[in-house]
């Protein structure tokens, strides 16, 4: 099971960098004559070309969820391990065990990591005054 791990990760990650649009095309760019550092890299500029919405907090937020997500995706694949390994136990009580423990450990991972998501996005977003016309006196 150990020599399974590490190979599945590895294909976990790769896939995931391009399923989340990370290819390695992306960080081939052109050096300015001039230097490293240009004029126009500035963070308004770099989030603007990475389609984050233009700001740094839009960019953390995607990139967090994105995160969480993931976490996600891990946590419903031990949901249904954890609830194979119960239905196969045929009454064996250290397998009922460890799945009964898989799947509750897994429950509790779901629920944090959506608490995690409302936390994450309500912070991130607070502050930003989405309703301009709030105190006006306009129509």
């Amino acid at each position: 099971m150990k020599k399974f791990i590490a190979p599945a990760l590895g294909f976990l990650a790769v896939t995931g960098l391009f399923f989340f649009g990370l290819s390695p095309l992306a960080f081939a760019q052109t050096v300015s004559p001039s230097g490293l550092i240009d004029v126009g890299d500035n963070p308004q500029n770099i989030t603007d070309a990475t389609s984050f919405g233009g700001s740094f907090r839009d960019a953390l937020r995607t990139i967090i969820n994105y995160f969480l997500f993931f976490l996600g995706i891990v946590a419903t694949i031990m949901v249904i391990y954890g609830g194979f390994l119960y239905v196969t136990s045929a009454g064996d009580d250290a397998q009922t065990e460890k799945g009964k423990n898989i799947l509750i450990y897994a429950a509790i991972g779901i629920i944090i990591i959506l608490i995690s998501f409302a936390i994450v996005n309500a912070l991130i977003s607070a502050g930003i005054g989405t309703n301009p016309q709030v105190g006006t006196g306009g129509a």
